[in-house]
């Protein structure tokens, strides 16, 4: 049986959802199949079961799938970091922070890691399948790309590509990647997926016909855009959630700094009716909400400070709504962060919200750990994901209308698992009817 890569067109054009879309058909065919993406460039990370961490999208793709999670899903995650730095993580642990230019400049350093993480996946299961990053032909950096271009030469993968509709230009896109692609890969392509069609399919037709005529790329299916919120990957995805609320439903505001992360901790607060949720970009009033939480953060000290500059860290002083710190907010929360190390900033310290009689102290090995969590009055199982540590209050805090935590997945319980899985196999089931499987099964074989 041969490995998939999904290359895209563009970048957000639905690589994360045909990959994990794909890869469950072909399980629910008999198969043991696995996700991989050889890097990933994410804020919103997750703790596998073996304790290492890696990119949100392959951790809800291996759910999806019901397998292990482990870094071989994903040995290269690329993280914000200071000024023009990067953190890496390398099979699923911190490395350091690098200069994008560096970063490119060692890369064949890292493909004898990703080869190995690809290797180990195809000796344990029947299909891989591959999610590419952006383009697969930015031409200046073909030499350089890891997840499309190498992973697809090395382990002579079959290729779908995925083509957004919705953001125009699709006849373009198709054209130009298909064509600039080495003769190889052209080769082991063995169709297009069109994505993120609004209205009657029958519309687009005639468009099929001329990628399947004139292009002489078979298509593999005209996908409908359909409200998924799940899985959020990046700030684009998460942007355009929709949510069904009750009239009395309570009002929740997120703040969105930034360089917020792990915003996967809100979708169980999406999914119920009884709140309506809003994402706090400007300076408005607080008071309105019943409830505002301070996300999770990948540079704090910077979310900080846009805290002060936009005018919200007085309005966080002031109000008397509830407020939910989580991970780095929780860190926002205390009376400062000393960062010594200058792990996150440049300076020693940075003034905290005062919420919380005590600082913060950044250090250099990250605690990245899962467990189960008695936290707020309530047993769930979380993880933890952080360099900055408390010595008065090493997990939780709670007093009159403030409270915080170092760990994420707060919201996540029985009946959101329910939703998260009636969601998953309703979606899976509508995509599936508008896809040519036994086109992609024979190419497979």
């Amino acid at each position: 049986m041969r490995n998939i890569s999904i290359f895209g067109t563009g970048s957000n054009v639905g690589k994360s959802t045909i990959t994990f879309l794909i890869a469950k058909i072909i399980k629910d065919l008999g198969y043991k199949v696995a996700p991989f993406k050889a890097q990933n460039l994410s804020n919103n990370a997750m703790v596998a079961d073996d304790g290492s961490e890696i990119a949100v999208a392959q951790y809800f793709q291996a759910e999806v799938l019901e397998i292990p999670t482990t870094y071989h899903l994903n040995p290269i995650l690329l993280k914000s970091g200071q000024k023009n730095l990067t953190s890496l993580i390398v099979n699923g642990k911190v490395v350091k922070d690098k200069d994008v230019r560096e970063y490119y400049r060692d890369l064949d350093e890292l493909k004898p890691i990703v080869k190995e993480a690809f290797l180990e996946l195809n000796s344990r299961y029947d299909c891989v399948v591959a999610e590419g990053a952006g383009s697969p032909v930015e031409l200046n950096l073909m030499d350089k790309d890891l997840s499309n271009i190498f992973i697809a030469d090395e382990f002579n993968t079959k290729i779908i590509l995925v083509a957004d509709i919705e953001k125009g230009g699709v006849f373009a896109s198709i054209w130009g990647v298909y064509n600039l692609l080495p003769k190889k890969l052209k080769e082991n392509v063995i169709g297009v997926v069109i994505n993120k069609f609004r209205g009657d399919l029958t519309l687009f037709n005639r468009g099929v016909s001329i990628i399947e005529s004139e292009f002489k790329i078979p298509v593999l299916g005209v996908l409908p855009y359909i409200q998924f919120n799940l899985g959020f990957e990046d700030s684009q995805s998460l942007i355009n959630y929709k949510q069904n609320s009750n009239i009395n439903a309570k009002r929740v505001g997120v703040i969105a700094y930034p360089t917020m992360s792990n915003y996967n901790d809100f979708e169980p607060l999406i999914a119920n009716s009884n709140i309506s949720l809003e994402f706090i970009t400007s300076n408005i009033n607080l008071d309105s909400f019943d409830e505002v939480i301070l996300a999770g953060s990948k540079l704090v000290a910077k979310d900080l400070k846009w805290l002060k500059e936009v005018g919200l860290f007085d309005r966080l002083k002031s109000t008397k709504s509830k407020i939910l710190g989580i991970c780095g907010g929780y860190e926002m929360m205390f009376n400062r962060i000393i960062d010594s190390e200058h792990i996150e900033m440049e300076e020693d310290y940075i003034e905290g919200l005062g919420f919380i009689d005590d600082e913060i102290i950044f250090i250099k090995n990250k605690i990245v750990k899962s467990g189960e969590y008695n936290i707020f009055g309530k047993r769930f199982k979380g993880f933890e994901i952080h360099h900055g540590v408390s010595k008065n209050y090493p997990l939780y805090y709670e007093n009159g209308n403030i409270r915080g935590t170092f760990v994420h997945n707060l919201f996540h319980n029985n009946t959101f698992q329910q939703y998260k899985r009636r969601t998953i196999d309703n979606f899976v089931y509508s995509m599936k009817q508008k896809l040519d499987i036994k086109r992609i099964i024979e190419n497979v074989f």
